[in-house]
């Protein structure tokens, strides 16, 4: 729990404190009834916090209320907090006695001359750099154990592998209620499990955190990819593409392979070149820029790629759509002057945010993040990055936060937190001011008076990774996404065989104006057709009888919601064709009666 970070730590909130007391909590019952384990790290996270344990025997879910019970009763001890500094050699000594194998190797990463401190509450102590309230009374008993996990130590597979406790705490017992009720809802909308239901992806070990998309998956992210293309043509960007395979020596002309090198998959060829799978799009952009005489006249010059990376993550880390090793990033890089950046910023913003309307997301948070402990560029160089990019937030009068720090490593950044609907936040566009790399990569155009300047370029995304956007969109809807995205949108249903030929008919006419349909001309109940289809979530089952055949006439029925109409299939047809175009192409569009619900 010792943080390797040589940059000031910030100031820890009440509630992050309340959480870090927690973690020592949970380490301390894990010791009083399992002296044998030994204890490893154990961090605050968003909403909670959990510790790393090493056990002899492995530990089982069912333990898991045995350990909240003793945490419960150590609050109730009221035992006092003590902070301790201590001599690296008195450290040594403790925790090499203790046979605590973890804490050994945390304290030798230590900086020499770095302030020691533990933690101590009852006969547990910990190597911690806190802070931690008072006592273990003033912790409560708004927390709650969650789930047991795997994480290797220090997130290497070639290290143990040790048993991860993740738990939740807050400051109050209705808060706590709150929290595990949204994460009851987030488990019945777990995307992994709408992916089998829906038959839209899966994953298996011989590619692990890389998508197998399925027919009706990829028809979904294939939309996806058309809305974009669509928007982003009419904001006037050109749609590149690049190698997935380059030198190494781009990598570290661009600086992303000493910062990032230990996440890339590289290669060695017969002739002893090293190649790297990219794990970024934006050096290939810069290439393409390089390409022929570049005047100011062709600024802003907007790139966009729909970029298949790859980064290795460590496998404990990977969850299914949203934590992946392989991906799609939608992203886009505009080379500009430093005059054009505060309005190519704005129009940025109004894209993006725009975007997320469309896609029923209205709660949006905006944080700038500036220069992180570890950059490329001089101080000048970022004092200017940084006033452009505030510059332009306040002339567009958009709220937002600071987050110091966390810019990316040639530039600061705006990041696009969604708020989904059951309360989560996901954080997925992303626009980044850079005046380093192009220099690195010896991009250049000609100005008005005939002299070389390096432009400045901005890297965009819109959702980020496509494959992670995907799996935030299917657990924000619960599967039932809108009626254009749906990867099949129509199931025609006949009532009884003599009505089949006309289910085939309607069937055929739905295909042919562009929509995704199947017929179900299976021998059983509309009921159970309905149940059925429902699970894989169709927003749409067209019925067929008698009386529809001899009318020509369709029965809709949105089967979430549960509305039903009949109508001549000419109306429906148009109708439909009507809610299948992108929703951008939709601005002004009154809900119609087959608005899907």
């Amino acid at each position: 729990m010792f943080a390797m970070s040589s940059h000031p730590s910030v100031i820890e909130t009440d509630l992050e404190i309340l959480r870090h007391d927690c973690a020592h909590l949970l380490a301390q019952a894990v010791k009083e009834l399992y002296p044998a384990a030994q204890v490893a790290i154990g961090p605050t996270i968003e909403h909670g916090f959990y510790y790393d344990f090493a056990f002899p025997q492995p530990l089982t879910a069912d333990e898991l209320p045995v350990i909240e019970q003793r945490m419960r009763e150590i609050v109730g001890r009221r035992e006092p907090i003590r902070r301790d500094e201590w001599s690296r050699a008195q450290a040594e000594a403790f925790f090499t006695e203790a046979g605590e194998r973890f804490k050994q190797e945390l304290l030798a990463a230590i900086p020499e001359g770095e302030t020691i401190s533990v933690y101590r509450q009852g006969e547990f102590t910990d190597l911690c750099r806190g802070p931690h309230g008072e006592d273990t009374g003033q912790i409560g008993q708004a927390f709650k154990l969650l789930k047991l996990a795997g994480a290797y130590w220090r997130g290497d597979h070639r290290q143990p592998m040790l048993q991860r406790i993740y738990g939740t705490a807050w400051p109050t017992q209705t808060e706590l209620d709150s929290h595990l009720k949204q994460l009851e809802e987030a488990e019945l909308r777990d995307h992994r499990r709408l992916g089998k239901e829906m038959d839209l992806f899966h994953f298996q070990e011989q590619a692990p955190g890389s998508v197998f998309w399925h027919a009706k998956g990829w028809r979904l992210f294939q939309r996806l990819i058309g809305y974009l293309r669509e928007r982003q043509t009419a904001a006037g960007y050109q749609e590149i593409n690049t190698p997935d395979v380059m030198d190494i020596g781009l990598w570290q002309d661009s600086g992303h392979w000493d910062k990032f090198g230990e996440h890339m998959f590289t290669t060695q060829t017969p002739d002893e070149r090293v190649f790297v799978l990219k794990p970024m799009n934006c050096p290939g952009g810069v290439q393409v820029f390089k390409q022929g005489l570049r005047s100011y006249r062709q600024l802003p010059l907007r790139l966009a790629e729909f970029g298949k990376v790859h980064r290795y993550e460590p496998s404990g880390a990977l969850h299914g759509l949203m934590r992946v090793r392989s991906f799609t990033q939608d992203d886009a890089h505009i080379f500009c002057s430093e005059q054009q950046i505060t309005q190519e910023s704005l129009t940025i913003c109004e894209l993006i945010l725009s975007i997320y309307r469309d896609f029923g997301f209205h709660d949006i948070r905006i944080k700038f993040s500036d220069r992180p402990p570890q950059r490329v560029g001089i101080d000048a160089v970022w004092d200017q990055a940084e006033q452009a990019l505030i510059q332009a937030m306040q002339t567009s009068g958009l709220p937002y936060t600071h987050n110091p720090g966390e810019g990316a490593f040639y530039g600061p950044k705006l990041e696009f937190v969604l708020r989904d609907a059951v309360g989560r936040d996901w954080q997925c566009g992303t626009l980044q001011v850079d005046l380093n790399l192009p220099g690195r990569l010896g991009a250049y155009y000609i100005d008005a008076d005939g002299n070389k300047q390096t432009p400045v370029m901005l890297h965009r995304a819109l959702f980020g990774s496509l494959e992670r956007f995907t799996g935030i969109l299917l657990e924000h809807y619960a599967g039932w996404l809108p009626f254009w995205l749906a990867p099949l949108q129509v199931v025609v249903a006949p009532i009884s065989a003599p009505t089949e030929a006309y289910a085939l008919e309607v069937a055929g006419q739905l295909n042919a104006a562009g929509l995704h349909v199947e017929s179900d001309l299976r021998n059983e109940k509309i009921g159970y057709k309905i149940r059925e289809h429902s699970v894989t979530k169709v927003p749409l089952l067209i019925v067929v009888g008698q009386r529809e055949m001899q009318d020509g006439q369709v029965t809709l029925r949105w089967l979430h919601g549960g509305q039903k109409q009949t109508l001549p299939l000419a109306q429906a047809l148009v109708e439909l064709t009507q809610q299948n175009q992108y929703p951008s192409n939709l601005s002004g569009k009154q809900p119609g009666r087959l608005e899907n619900p």
